[in-house]
Parts: structure tokens; C-alpha cells; sequence
């Protein structure tokens, strides 16, 4: 299967660029976690088949707090949809919990892209809704609004958000998670990709905030003194002007643009109206249809992306058991958006993993929640994840891929 604007296409871009994530680490965990997200759905094999999804107090409580509006919102309503698609088919049989298959009810909230409102939501999750863990943030911010409150009433929650600080110092983050693949992975990768294109001299662009400053260090570490220019961009609907004309004055071969959608997308057509005409790179928060679609369409052409490779969709040669959980994802993107867009659906791997460790645990208790998320290996819907009590996150380096716009779809590239 080939998801609406993402297909597959291989490239040789050098040993040095696949060697970090090319061999066996994501086989390894496929092959270590196999069923685990599937076997949310189901019973252990050694345990009695609990009886039928009860109601009430026997549900497994989940808030989230997403931004269906305001800058975030290109990313935001994609996780609500991946979510609700996936929680509509654990509840086909329920969550196996002790003696019950426990119904998940998830309560949504729109935080607005406001850090301050989600920071209110999950006080309100905790402390009118009784929920058994949360999920959310898909801007930094808000993510880390969240896990404050979180940490400080010992809720299991699941971040989609990325920066420096999430899961970090891990004494301070006991009850916090993240799923985004980590700045220094994507750093590392982009590094790679350059050099074996002999782009030396870099420019970067990266966003205002955590999101922006997780970049930015990151790429200062990988590239050393390859990067000539560097600027940070406005606000969300700022004129990015300024910025780009700094970088582009230095003439680097390439500019790396660290920023979520729309972001990415004015910081594109910034840079082409000061006629750089180089090579452009996004992190994995400029992957949405608003990049390379309307009047970024041809900015954007043959520019490269870092991004896990659930982007690519699925196979029908895929026979794992979380290619087929991918497979059907997919299809009932499909069924019910008419298009799946290739995007990394953190939420739907969210509430998977929430579910499996309630199914683990054998309890909805939040502290056995968050012992059970701590030990999890598994193979998700967007990329694979190897919590242990000494790391909270994020997904694994070598879940992530290279594409390139091409003909306004994300294209395979190694």
C-alpha cells in the first residue's frame, strides 16, 4: 500500500549516511517485541480470557489534550485522528485487564496550541476526570506544561511532543514518556546525508522556543564548524524575512530548516525569495501536507526530509505482526479521511502502549502503569520504542528514514 503523499524510492547516499540506522537494532526489537501491541487486544496465553468490556469504573481512562487549533494544529489533528482510529478498534474487544476487558474511554480536550491550557486540561484530567494516564503535547510547549503536573500527581503520560527536558533529568521525570525520535538521532542523520553529498558549508533556520533550541544544539554537535549561518525564526505567522536573508547571505550549500508546520513552510518560501537556490532540509516537524503542498509546492521540490519511516505507509509483502497492525491502521485512515499522508501517528502508539502496560500490569493503578511503560520494547504504528528505567524515550534511531519531495509527495529516499 502507498500512502497519499508518500512512496517509496531507493537511493544509494552512501555507507556513512545508512550506517547508523541500517542494520539490526529495529529487526532485533521487531523480533523481540513481535505481537506486543497486538496482544493488547487479546489475552496472555497463559491467562484466563477475561469476560466481556464492562462500563463505569471499569474503564481505562485516558486524557488528551491536543491542539485541534492555533500553530499547532497541522500536527494536532492528525494524532486526534490516528487516535480515535485506534481506539475505536482496541475497543472491537476491549483491553484485557486482570479479570475484565476494560472499554478505553479517552476524554479530548483542544489546548489551542496554548501552553498554559494544557497545563490547566491536565489538572483537570487528574483531579475531575480520574483519568488512569494522559497523552498529548504535540508543541513542546505544551508537552512540557503537561508533564509538570503529571510528575508532580504521579500520572503516567505519554509526550508527543520534542525538546530538551521532556525526559530529562530522569529522577525529576519518573512518570514521563516520549515518542518523538530524539534531536541528536535526527542531528546525526542529517550530518550524514550532507557529507555524502558533499554539502559542507550549512545554514540553519530553527524555530522560536524549546522545539527550535532542542534543534539547534543538536545540530551545533553534528556539524561542528560546518555550519556558517544560523538565525532563529519568529513566531508562528512572523515574518520570516530577516532571518532567511542573514543565512542566505553567508551562501551555504545547504540549509537545514528546524521547525514544525506551517513554520517550515514560510521559512521555505523565505529562503527562496532571497534567491537561495541550495539544498533544503527538514526535521521530522515539517512533515505535513502544508509544506509541499499550495503555494509551497514548487519551493519545496526536491528538498529532504528526516522522518520515521511509517511515512512510506506499508507493503503487502509486510508480514509482521506490526507491519499488518500498520496495514490496517492505514486502512481505516483511508476508509475514514480518504487519503492517508504518510505522517508518524505518535498518538495511536500512545494509547497502544498505554493499553499494554494496563494489560501487563494487570491493573489500571498509575503506579503499576508506569512500571509497566518503563520495560516496554515494542514495534508501533509509527516507529519502535525501547523504554527502560534508565531511558523514558524517545523512538529508535534506526526507525527513522530520509525522503525527498518529489512531485509533491514525500518519496522514499534511503
Amino acid at each position: 500500500m502507498v500512502s497519499g503523499h508518500a512512496v517509496e524510492r531507493r537511493h544509494e547516499v552512501g555507507e556513512s549516511a545508512l550506517g547508523r540506522v541500517q542494520f539490526s537494532r529495529r529487526g532485533i526489537l521487531v523480533a523481540a517485541a513481535g505481537t506486543l501491541f497486538t496482544a493488547a487486544c487479546g489475552a496472555d496465553e497463559n491467562e484466563r480470557d477475561p469476560g466481556p468490556t464492562t462500563r463505569g469504573s471499569e474503564e481505562l481512562i485516558i486524557g488528551a489534550s491536543l491542539e485541534l487549533t492555533g500553530a499547532g494544529a497541522a500536527h494536532g489533528i492528525l494524532q486526534e485522528r490516528a487516535l480515535r482510529i485506534t481506539v475505536d478498534t482496541l475497543n472491537e474487544k476491549g483491553v484485557p485487564v486482570g479479570n475484565l476487558r476494560r472499554r478505553i474511554r479517552v476524554i479530548y480536550k483542544d489546548n489551542g496550541s496554548r501552553p498554559e491550557t494544557a497545563k490547566q486540561q491536565a489538572t483537570e484530567f487528574i483531579q475531575k476526570d480520574g483519568v488512569h494516564a494522559m497523552l498529548g503535547g504535540t508543541l513542546a510547549e505544551t508537552s512540557l506544561e503537561m508533564l509538570a503536573v503529571a510528575q508532580a500527581e504521579q500520572v503516567p503520560f505519554v509526550a508527543l511532543g520534542s525538546a530538551e527536558g521532556i525526559v530529562t533529568p530522569l529522577p525529576q521525570r519518573t512518570y514521563i514518556y516520549k515518542l518523538t525520535p530524539d534531536a541528536d538521532d535526527v542531528a546525526r542523520m542529517m550530518a550524514d546525508l550532507l557529507r555524502s553529498r558533499d554539502l559542507e558549508k550549512v545554514g540553519v533556520l530553527y524555530a522560536i522556543g524549546a522545539y527550535g533550541r532542542a534543534g539547534i544544539n543538536a545540530l551545533r554537535t553534528a556539524l561542528g564548524d560546518r555550519i556558517v549561518a544560523q538565525a532563529q525564526l519568529p513566531a508562528t505567522g512572523g515574518n520570516a524575512t530577516d532571518p532567511a536573508r542573514r543565512v542566505a547571505q553567508r551562501s551555504p550549500d545547504a540549509v537545514i530548516i528546524w521547525a514544525q508546520a506551517p513554520d517550515s513552510g514560510v521559512a521555505t518560501q523565505a529562503l527562496r525569495q532571497q534567491s537561495f537556490g541550495g539544498q533544503i532540509v527538514y526535521d521530522p516537524g515539517a512533515v505535513a501536507d502544508d509544506t509541499i503542498t499550495g503555494d509551497n509546492a514548487i519551493v519545496a521540490e526536491e528538498a529532504f526530509a528526516v522522518h520515521p519511516q511509517s511515512l512510506a505507509g506499508t507493503s503487502l509483502t509486510d508480514t509482521t505482526m506490526a507491519d499488518l497492525d500498520r496495514r490496517e491502521f492505514i486502512y481505516r485512515y483511508i476508509q475514514t479521511h480518504g487519503a492517508f499522508r504518510g505522517f508518524a501517528p505518535y498518538a495511536s502508539d500512545a494509547v497502544r502502549l498505554i493499553a499494554n502496560a494496563a494489560r501487563l500490569g494487570r491493573s489500571v493503578d498509575r503506579g503499576r502503569i508506569r512500571v509497566y511503560l518503563e520495560t516496554q520494547i515494542s514495534e508501533g504504528i509509527a516507529g519502535s520504542y525501547d523504554f527502560q528505567p534508565i531511558s523514558h524515550g524517545g523512538m529508535t534511531p534506526d526507525s527513522l528514514a530520509i525522503f525527498q519531495v518529489n512531485g509533491g509527495s514525500w518519496v522514499r529516499f534511503s
